[in-house]
């Protein structure tokens, strides 16, 4: 007999391979079921799992604008179940679980859909707005 606890951590997917591809702005991450995935910098920036992204409970989530050029500085091992990632706009407030890192990737094409409709629908941009 198997409970719901094993059986949550028996479909957790663990990274065999983390590779920052700071010149390309992008994070790839192997699974070991695997699973690859390519993430840009913007998507893992605009969908940090951050408080200061995702708000305190449902339906607090913000609307990240501007980071088309966002890029990442640096990766930190947090435990053995995350990495933080230090973004060159300076946040770096996120925990990406893998299990979360999978997820995105999984789901990858859908998050950013809704992502660029949301920009849409607030009338905001993926471009950084001008300096005057």
């Amino acid at each position: 007999m198997t409970t719901d606890k094993h059986e949550d951590l028996s479909t957790q997917h663990w990274p065999v391979e983390i590779r920052l591809k700071q010149a390309e702005k992008a994070l790839e991450v192997d699974f070991d079921d695997g699973a690859k995935f390519h993430y840009p910098a913007e998507l893992l920036r605009v969908e940090s799992p951050s408080a200061e992204v995702m708000g305190h409970g449902p339906g607090q989530k913000t609307i990240v604008a501007g980071r088309r050029h966002v890029g990442i500085l640096a990766l930190e091992p947090v435990g053995n179940y995350a990495i933080r990632i230090k973004f060159d706009d300076l946040h770096d407030t996120g925990l990406y679980s893998w299990r979360y890192l999978y997820e995105l990737g999984r789901d990858q094409e859908k998050v950013w859909a809704e992502y660029l409709k949301a920009l849409a629908d607030k009338g905001l941009s993926r471009d950084p707005r001008a300096r005057h």
